[in-house]
């Protein structure tokens, strides 16, 4: 693919990661309200997994994989969409969606420490001033006197956390990993293998099945967007940038996801957002800069040259 092409799909997939995905909490939180957790997302990853290998087949994109790259195919989708959406959908019951996107803003952080450990990675210090604002930000969202927590959000915050954990680590996997050769193929058996698992979960737990038809039209025009947006569109774009760009650039949409999640949250459900989260949000955007800035620290740069003399 010709640089300048590459150029604007790598620009088009992180506003898609960083805008769409934004959105998908509220959407998630419209339709959890009618539709079991576990069956909501093996419904939207089962649909848009379909759809990804109906694509692929009409643009003439190989399906055939090794059983190596369907194995990668399958851990990466059990930690980015079974635990990673799956479970996170469900704390969505106790955690508001707003919120719920608050806390996946520590990702970045995640993913650079865990980068640390296992890949023995430095952290550059322009990418550890642009954590350090990120969890500058998170404190001034998540220290509100507007924040009141329940035994049962207090429990949704945990599992939040424990989901964020697997997605970071799955960036760090699926960017090093063997997969098929095409990233929307690889979308595509992440999305089945995974909707598949939640369908056994969902069975496994019990859940009450409700037909689409039967719900409100509110949930089935959110499904639809899950399904075009927040899947196929959204989670190609992230596979495809895993693969372009650096991980903890990647990482950077969760600072930018809450700050779409509490707009949209005004707008649609009435929500008020403070000064301080007003304050936040422009706190985290710019940690945002330092990680996917790629110019040098002039401070940083004049100080190994003296000590160099």
């Amino acid at each position: 693919m010709p640089k300048p092409q590459k150029g604007i799909l790598i620009i088009l997939s992180f506003f898609a990661i960083y805008v769409i995905w934004g959105s998908t909490y509220l959407l998630n939180k419209i339709v959890v309200t009618e539709v079991a957790p576990f069956l909501l997302a093996a419904i939207r990853f089962l649909s848009a997994g379909t759809l990804i290998m109906i694509i692929a087949k009409f643009l003439k994109l190989s399906l055939r994989v090794t059983r190596a790259q369907f194995f990668n195919c399958v851990i990466a989708g059990f930690l980015f969409l079974f635990y990673g959406n799956g479970i996170f959908v469900w704390a969505l019951k106790y955690v508001d969606s707003g919120f719920a996107a608050l806390i996946v803003a520590t990702q970045p952080l995640f993913v650079i420490f865990l980068m640390r450990i296992i890949q023995g990675k430095k952290i550059k210090p322009k990418s550890l001033i642009g954590v350090a604002l990120g969890m500058l930000g998170m404190y001034l969202l998540m220290s509100q006197d507007t924040l009141n927590l329940t035994r049962e959000s207090t429990i949704g915050i945990v599992v939040i956390f424990t989901c964020v954990l697997g997605i970071s680590f799955a960036s760090i996997f699926v960017s090093k990993a063997n997969l098929p050769s095409h990233f929307f193929v690889t979308t595509g058996y992440q999305m089945l293998s995974a909707g598949t698992l939640l369908l056994l979960g969902s069975l496994s737990l019990g859940e009450t099945w409700t037909s689409p038809i039967d719900w409100s039209t509110k949930a089935q025009v959110a499904m639809v967007l899950l399904i075009l947006f927040g899947s196929i569109i959204a989670f190609t774009a992230f596979n495809f940038l895993l693969k372009e760009v650096s991980t903890e650039k990647v990482a950077t949409s969760a600072y930018v996801n809450p700050v779409i999640a509490l707009l949209l949250g005004w707008y649609f459900l009435d929500e008020n957002i403070s000064q301080q989260s007003i304050v936040a949000g422009g706190t985290l955007l710019m940690g945002v800069y330092f990680i996917n800035s790629k110019k040098k620290l002039v401070m940083f740069s004049r100080f190994k040259k003296n000590l160099k003399i």
